[in-house]
């Protein structure tokens, strides 16, 4: 009982906090429920109806209510537990991601005036909720990490779990292969890198003699997607950006264009739009070094020439991507593929990942076999040459033990770890004191025991 009227109080006086006074009246933050020291606020559940509808789901307000109100009640038990066991996380810790996912709500919006007037929200307050939300989902990660942390899967699970999987939703693993490659960059003549530098020169030269920039990165500017919007690339947190460019564009006052600056991908001139707080919104023309059509041939000879050498088993494939190829991420493993993302860092691409030129040469290969030199596009759109070995393939199928165990084990873990959560939820919901509005009470909830 001392806990019960410990949570009430607490509640009394996050209800009183809650009073807000603005222009004499006063305005109180109704209350959905208690959840231990927890609160859900009703304004968070109608935002979240609010923000379900506006994304397209179909279903009920009433039902959409429900479903939102009971995903907060779940929330507040993890955070419950957080506060119990001492966990905390700070907001510099999400400080990165709460920057990245408000970049990519402003792109997608168009701008920020559009996504303020979307959430009804000023941008500090957008911010705000981005952070706390994504603080919340830290402390729960870390509450279930707690709870599942010595969870482990037999193989017989694994295959019981197959075997419960009805025969008619197995689904269809596509086509997919193992790849190395042997790359080389088109020789650094420097004539190539003069000639970008000297059409920038012109087209930056035009611009300060009253030309539209815009239209001008419309004409010429290498970079397509951008290029559509006349060179703007949208409000840009500085670490999603190349330094070199980041370094130049903080550097520039707004409306000015910078001097001509080279990163990975090729040479740019940049002009400010506007900067608000850790973010930046420019605009640019992209032009690439060109491959001279003598340049080329010579790389391809060069390839073709170590391709033949490892045809003869006078040089393995391995020491020849370690000894020759400039792919960074793969020389270091004997030329084996990987995929970029570094949460994947799998070795299996489906064909249809593959760039269309790499998929051309690759679709009607064999194990083992080693491709003609190609011209192709690297990661950052540079134009590179490469030989490719394909070291294993797997065809279409229907997913099997055999072949896809290591999918089927990830699969079946985090089902279990499912039921874990579950178990977890229907004890904490037994032992926490919870107290919900009356309005939510004909709420027909999936998880039994919320109403005591």
């Amino acid at each position: 009982m001392k806990n019960y009227s410990r949570s009430l109080t607490l509640a009394v006086l996050l209800l009183l906090l809650f009073v807000k006074v603005s222009e004499g009246q006063q305005l109180i933050e109704s209350v959905a429920a208690i959840v231990g020291n927890e609160v859900v606020y009703l304004s968070d559940v109608e935002g979240g109806v609010v923000q379900a509808k506006a994304s397209g789901d179909r279903s009920s307000v009433e039902a959409l209510r429900c479903k939102i109100f009971e995903d907060f009640l779940v929330q507040k038990l993890f955070l419950d537990q957080a506060r119990i066991d001492s966990i905390t996380i700070s907001e510099s810790q999400v400080e990165g991601e709460v920057n990245m996912r408000l970049n990519d709500f402003i792109v997608r919006a168009g701008s920020e005036k559009a996504l303020e007037e979307y959430f009804k929200k000023s941008m500090i307050e957008i911010k705000m909720d981005l952070t706390k939300s994504l603080l919340n989902q830290q402390i729960i990660n870390e509450v279930q990490g707690k709870i599942g942390e010595k969870i482990s899967i037999t193989p017989a699970e694994v295959k019981k779990y197959f075997q419960g999987i009805p025969k008619d939703s197995l689904p269809m693993i596509p086509a997919k292969v193992k790849l190395s490659i042997i790359q080389l960059d088109p020789p650094s003549v420097e004539e190539n890198k003069l000639a970008a530098r000297q059409k920038l020169l012109d087209l930056r030269s035009r611009i300060l003699a009253g030309e539209s920039f815009s239209t001008l990165a419309i004409l010429y500017s290498e970079d397509t997607e951008s290029a559509r919007q006349g060179g703007e690339i949208g409000y840009t947190i500085k670490g999603n950006l190349e330094k070199e460019y980041a370094d130049e564009a903080w550097s520039l006052n707004k409306n000015a264009v910078s001097r001509i600056v080279e990163t990975k991908v090729g040479f740019h001139i940049i002009q400010m739009i506007d900067r608000k707080g850790d973010m930046v919104n420019t605009r640019h023309i992209l032009i690439r070094p060109k491959v001279q059509p003598d340049d080329a041939i010579r790389t391809m000879e060069r390839l073709d020439s170590i391709a033949n050498k490892i045809r003869r088993d006078s040089l393995t494939f391995e020491r020849g991507a370690m000894y020759f190829s400039s792919h960074k991420d793969s020389r270091i493993n004997g030329g084996k593929l990987v995929k970029q993302n570094p949460n994947e860092r799998d070795n299996w691409f489906a064909l249809e990942e593959l760039d269309r030129e790499t998929y051309v040469i690759v679709r009607d290969m064999k194990i083992g076999e080693i491709s003609k030199p190609f011209k192709t596009t690297d990661e950052t759109g540079n134009t590179v040459f490469r030989i490719v070995k394909i070291d294993d393939q797997m065809p279409a199928h229907v997913v099997n033990l055999k072949d896809d165990y290591q999918a089927l084990n990830n699969t079946a873990l985090q089902s279990k770890r499912g039921k874990t959560y579950q178990q977890w939820i229907t004890k904490k919901i037994g032992i926490t004191y919870i107290k919900i509005s009356d309005e939510f009470k004909s709420c027909s909830f999936d998880n039994k025991g919320w109403l005591k």
